[in-house]
């Protein structure tokens, strides 16, 4: 999603610092405001979110990024000669003590395991379900189409000039959603740390709008995005809607429109679904192609990132590669984030309901408004709790009056590198000893010549 962008908040910031790009993450984002507003079409403030207590619990509050420039500056990470481009995986191979990608160029690696990052119509996934299935031993669940109720269309603007849109010299994001009236639609604007604006329209499907985005699906090859010529349609339906930048200026969607570019500009499908099935012999997967959830929650790239620690946490805790411990390891990590995911998944249903339309959204978002300061700090509370860290790295103190869980595969990781840096420790004195018997060995020298 070239022109979109994310809300970064206390579930990813400790890992950030222990990576090192905290400071970096700060300098290409923005705050988001104290308060976050619901709005109804006539721009009459019909729900208010404080957003206060995050930093109060947690030590961090949430920031508005630029999803490409999160995406290089986590790559960064990442030594160049790791990442091939322009290759296509044709074939993977599986046997008992290893792992063959082959892929074009005539090309193959070996390795210990496959990771399948690869999203929602993940061919990692697709392949070992296919073996999974021959045999008999895959969930009926698991090969059922991934359901969606939702489309969504992403996009960002160019730089803007300040005196045409002041919001962009906001210190802080001004993060507005409008929920349409009589329409089954619901929007969001947002300003950013580069002086865009990005902006998001949900399409809530009826059945018949949901059968036609099916069709239109497969003629798209089943991909989870459309072509331009799809997304420019939408832009057309919506442009006339309003837009509240908090100048006091009457707006549509069409002004944000007109200052996009569409190669910023994308329409995709909003899936949801957990998977049962994450892993076989050597293959695991991970993020969406195991888990997709709303992401107007924020959850879809939290927990994806979450596996990805957790994995890592039980790959650099493994005593060895053989296939009886991988697929211990697997079953641990497949464990510990279930439980996590299924309850991110549920929440997103909530969220899901609150923004929708008609009298189940009418409800939900009146129970939403209507709830007590002390129930929606407890419910905080509770998500800020899962705020994981890499145990094979120096540990981030726990910042804000919640603590944070440490996790099963975090203190697997943890005792394996302080039984190592122990062990450092003693290599180090050793070195240290030896050194000085050497020097004393040579000043005894030189005193008897």
């Amino acid at each position: 999603m070239p022109g979109s962008a994310m809300s970064i908040g206390p579930s990813l910031l400790a890992i950030f610092e222990q990576l090192g790009i905290y400071e970096d993450f700060l300098a290409i984002s923005k705050p988001v405001d104290e308060m976050c507003y619901y709005y109804k079409e006539n721009m009459k403030v019909c729900r208010e979110i404080d957003q206060r207590p995050n930093t109060t619990l947690s030590g961090y509050g949430y920031r508005i990024v630029s999803r490409p420039m999160l995406h290089e500056l986590i790559q960064r990470l990442v030594p160049e000669h790791n990442i091939l481009y322009g290759r296509r995986v044709l074939n993977i191979s599986e046997d008992y003590d290893k792992v063959t990608v082959h892929i074009s160029k005539h090309e193959s690696y070996e390795g210990d395991i496959i990771v399948g990052a690869d999203g929602a119509y993940s061919a990692v996934r697709q392949r070992m379900y296919q073996q999974l299935r021959a045999k008999g031993e895959l969930p009926k669940t698991d090969f059922e189409e991934l359901p969606f109720s939702y489309t969504c269309l992403v996009g960002q603007t160019t730089v803007l000039n300040p005196e045409e849109f002041p919001v962009i010299t906001e210190p802080a994001c001004r993060f507005n959603i409008i929920l349409g009236t009589h329409k089954p639609f619901t929007w969001v604007t947002f300003n950013t740390a580069q002086r865009t604006l990005c902006w998001m329209v949900i399409h809530h499907l009826d059945r018949k709008a949901n059968k036609e985005a099916v069709e239109q699906r497969f003629r798209s090859s089943e991909n989870t995005e459309w072509g331009t010529y799809s997304a420019q349609t939408m832009c057309n339906e919506t442009r006339h809607f309003p837009a509240q930048l908090n100048d006091g200026m009457q707006r549509t969607l069409g002004d944000l429109y007109d200052k996009t570019p569409m190669e910023l500009v994308c329409k995709m499908m909003l899936e949801e679904k957990v998977f049962d099935t994450w892993y076989s012999g050597r293959t695991v997967l991970l993020g969406d192609a195991c888990h997709k959830i709303h992401p107007g929650s924020g959850q879809g790239v939290v927990t994806a990132i979450h596996d990805a620690i957790a994995l890592a946490n039980l790959i650099y805790a493994l005593p060895s590669t053989s296939s009886e411990e991988v697929g211990a390891i697997f079953e641990q990590y497949r464990t510990e984030r279930h439980f996590y995911v299924t309850n991110a998944f549920k929440f997103a249903q909530l969220f899901k309901k609150v923004i929708a339309v008609g009298v189940v959204g009418a409800i939900a978002f009146q129970l939403g408004t209507r709830m007590p300061k002390w129930l929606w700090k407890m419910v905080l509370a509770n998500n800020f709790k899962a705020r994981p860290q890499v145990g094979f790295l120096p540990a981030i103190e726990n910042k804000g009056s919640v603590p944070a869980i440490e996790s099963p595969s975090f203190l697997k990781a943890k005792a394996v590198f302080e039984m190592g840096r122990e062990q450092r420790q003693q290599d180090h004195q050793q070195q240290q000893q030896q050194q000085q018997q050497q020097q004393q060995q040579q000043h005894h020298g030189a005193v008897s010549v």
